[in-house]
């Protein structure tokens, strides 16, 4: 079964940045998947607000735009979140997951997730 660890979340500053990983073990091929970074935040549905593809192509939401930046080591089936000039809005639990992609955009491929990561953001 796949499993996914995130780690790397603090408490920072806004205007702050901060790196979080997602490592991805078990039967998985993992260069040939596109990798995602969900976020929750409090009383909120979770949402992708980062993905690379299996070609390194990038693509983020619209509130990230420019802060976020996501990339992949497939030697060590990692991928990482730096995430710059943080704001109180990005509060919230970070988890990683495989991508599937349909006409209408991409969704979790699979439907466990792995603990997530907190990352506070303080005003």
């Amino acid at each position: 079964q796949v499993e996914f660890v995130e780690s790397g979340g603090a408490l920072v500053q806004a205007g702050g940045s901060l790196t979080i990983s997602c490592e991805v073990h078990g039967g998985i091929v993992f260069p040939i998947y596109a990798i995602g970074w969900f976020r929750q935040a409090a009383e909120k549905q979770r949402e992708l607000v980062a993905v690379i593809t299996n070609g390194e192509a990038r693509h983020y939401v619209d509130s990230v735009k420019g802060r976020f930046s996501i990339s992949r080591a497939n030697g060590q089936n990692k991928v990482y979140l730096r995430m710059d000039n943080l704001k109180p809005e990005d509060t919230a639990v970070y988890f990683c997951n495989a991508l599937s992609e349909d006409g209408s955009g991409y969704a979790a491929l699979f439907d466990y997730w792995g603990p997530g990561t907190q990352v506070t953001v303080s005003s």
